[in-house]
């Protein structure tokens, strides 16, 4: 180990760290590198490359609309299924693409019912995400019906010459948000805050207060992604002019030998990919974890067999991930735990096997996209440019893995493990602890200057 860094370590968060130079194989700097960790959002890391390895880059969801006999004539005799398959990507319109297509075979009467095909039973939150996520869309539930993210934009708005506010939201939505929720428009109330309640059949209802005068833009989790669908594909029917005699249900089970008349596929795995690590989306993430459990156990995907199947491929790959602890594909949960040089294990991966190498493509890239474009210190030499990374932030959480290289620096793998930082240290930070890191490493690296 060559420890030639002076790193100063932050006065109350614990670090775990770990930098290779990549051209000569040189370990630079290693801290606490086999301390488990929470890893936040860089557990997509993981969920990257064993989607790859399980999944394939030809990999996609699909959302179909079947019927146990064919169309003749424009007439659909008996009952239309339309089978979900946990697309996190399927929005409202790809839809009424759908309808569309059975609107162009002539069909505008469904003899039957519309039954949607998914599991809605199924865990669709994982151990250890916190509870007041839940109600959030960075922590919408992950089922196999998906509809807009299963997530509800509205705005608090307040009245005019009144405390009082209101809610707005398209009236199309199958949802129901109230509020008795009040605005602090001077600030002068020493405590203030919201509180969103999640009532049964996806109602809502605000509380508290919010210290501003300005609107509020809210993104409301979907708590029946079933209900939600079931609702909305009701909705979409009848605005696609397609009268159905009996009904639109929800059930977990195709019968068999039915005739396909529609498809709808997703993105192929690159572009969810690119998506997922870009902008840290956990819907995508999480969706695909459940996948990995699906292909792997060649059953239902879940949350527990979604772990299992990842440590599995991981093992499989050469990563010691034994002590690691795998609850999801996100990060979300405060269950996972991970190490530096895990971590580290993955990212290798991802540097020297050709099959994985197009990862390292799709990470942000610090100044320019995703979430380290904007973020402090990254967007300013010397680091803006030269980083390639996934953040992983969540409260008390603030991790960095990835790559960094510019002309007068060696390719150096890195990963910098921050946990325990309080919301009011960080708000006083100067920086970011991995960006000061990363810094210090390219120090090591400038000549001196001439005298």
């Amino acid at each position: 180990m060559a420890n030639v860094l002076k790193v100063i370590q932050p006065p109350h968060s614990q670090i775990a760290i770990t930098a290779t130079d990549l051209a000569s194989g040189k370990l630079i700097f290693e801290q606490n590198a086999d301390t488990l960790m929470l890893p936040a959002s860089t557990q997509k890391l993981l969920t990257a490359v064993t989607a790859s390895y399980l999944l394939g880059p030809d990999f996609s969801f699909q959302t179909q609309l079947k019927a146990a006999s064919p169309i003749v004539h424009g007439h659909l005799q008996g009952d239309l299924f339309i089978e979900f398959n946990g697309d996190p990507t399927l929005s409202s319109d790809e839809i009424r693409s759908l309808l569309l297509q059975l609107k162009q075979h002539g069909v505008e009467h469904v003899d039957g019912a519309v039954y949607l095909v998914g599991n809605n039973s199924s865990q669709t939150q994982a151990n250890g995400w916190v509870w007041d996520d839940l109600g959030i869309c960075y922590a919408a539930p992950v089922s196999d019906f998906v509809i807009n993210q299963n997530c509800i934009k509205a705005q608090l708005k307040p009245k005019l010459a009144s405390k009082q506010s209101r809610v707005v939201y398209p009236n199309y939505l199958p949802a129901v948000i109230t509020t008795s929720a009040t605005f602090d428009k001077t600030r002068d109330k020493t405590f203030c805050h919201l509180d969103l309640k999640r009532l049964p059949e996806n109602h809502y209802h605000i509380s508290g207060c919010h210290a501003d005068n300005k609107t509020l833009p809210l993104a409301i989790a979907v708590s029946d992604p079933g209900l939600y669908a079931q609702k909305t594909l009701s909705s979409l029917l009848s605005h696609s002019q397609i009268s159905v005699a009996k009904g639109v249900y929800v059930i977990e089970r195709s019968p068999a030998d039915l005739f396909l008349i529609a498809e709808h596929r997703s993105q192929k795995l690159t572009a969810l990919l690119k998506t997922m690590l870009e902008d840290s989306d956990n819907l995508i993430a999480d969706s695909l974890f459940k996948q990995l459990g699906q292909r792997f156990y060649q059953r239902q995907g879940n949350f527990n067999n979604g772990a299992q199947a990842m440590a599995s491929a991981l093992t499989d790959l050469g990563v010691d991930i034994k002590h690691a602890q795998i609850a999801d594909g996100s990060g979300l949960s405060r269950y996972n735990l991970i190490t530096a040089n895990q971590l580290a294990q993955v990212l290798t991966l991802i540097h020297t096997e050709p099959k994985f190498k197009y990862l390292r493509e799709l990470l942000p890239i610090s100044g320019k996209s995703g979430t380290l474009r904007y973020k402090s210190l990254y967007t300013q030499a010397p680091l803006a440019g030269a980083v390639a990374a996934k953040t992983g932030s969540m409260q008390g959480v603030d991790n960095l893995a990835g790559f960094i290289h510019t002309k007068r620096f060696a390719d150096t793998l890195f990963v910098i493990l921050e946990n325990g930082l309080s919301p009011n240290e960080k708000e006083q930070q100067l920086a970011p602890f991995n960006a000061l890191f990363l810094q210090s490493l390219l120090d090591r690296s400038q000549p001196p200057s001439n005298q």
